[in-house]
Formats: structure tokens, sequence, C-alpha cells
């Protein structure tokens, strides 16, 4: 195998893993009704995970570089959740959403 082959295979892996990532993100999306800030916030965490420039770099640190990209992650999922709850309560209150409203 040479370095085009071994090339190839991680930027097709790449390429998955960023699929499955929109996947999730559509997905709980339309499953949860997340808000535009969350879609923000979930798009955001999967650039920051893609992307090479991270502030614990794994090239340098080895596998301790993905603390970062795991906390990136755990923060985005705790507030994302805590949108849907919140939005979640507010419905059952009886607050309706202003883009519910029919003139």
């Amino acid at each position: 195998m040479d370095v085009s082959d071994l090339v190839t295979v991680v930027l097709v892996v790449l390429g998955g893993l960023f699929l499955l990532g929109v996947a999730v993100i559509v997905f709980v999306m339309w499953r949860y009704r997340v808000p535009p800030r969350g879609l923000a916030a979930m798009v955001g965490a999967l650039v920051y995970l893609a992307s090479p420039v991270d502030v614990l770099p794994e090239i340098v640190l080895g596998p301790l570089g993905l603390v970062d990209d795991a906390g990136v992650v755990t923060v985005v999922a705790v507030w994302v959740y805590k949108l849907v709850q919140a939005r979640r309560i507010l419905r059952d209150a009886g607050v309706r959403d202003n883009r519910a409203r029919k003139p």
C-alpha cells in the first residue's frame, strides 16, 4: 500500500464520519425541534472536530489531544439538551412559539 492509497482511505473515512455527523444533526433538528442557535452550535462543533487546528493538537499530544474535541462535543450536547428541555417546558406551560401562530 503506497501513500496515495493511504490518503484515499483516510479521506473516505473522514468523509463518511462527516456525513454521519451531518445526519445526526439533521435527525436531532427534526426530532427535537432544536432552535437555529442549537444548529449553529452543532455545526460549529462538527467543523471543530474536522478542523486540523486544535487547542490541544493530537500530533503533539497523541491521544491526550482528543480531550479538547471531546470537551467541545460535550459542551454543545449539554447546551442543546438544555435548549430542547427549555422549549419543552415552555410548550407544556402553554407558551406558544411565535412561528406557530397563524395570522
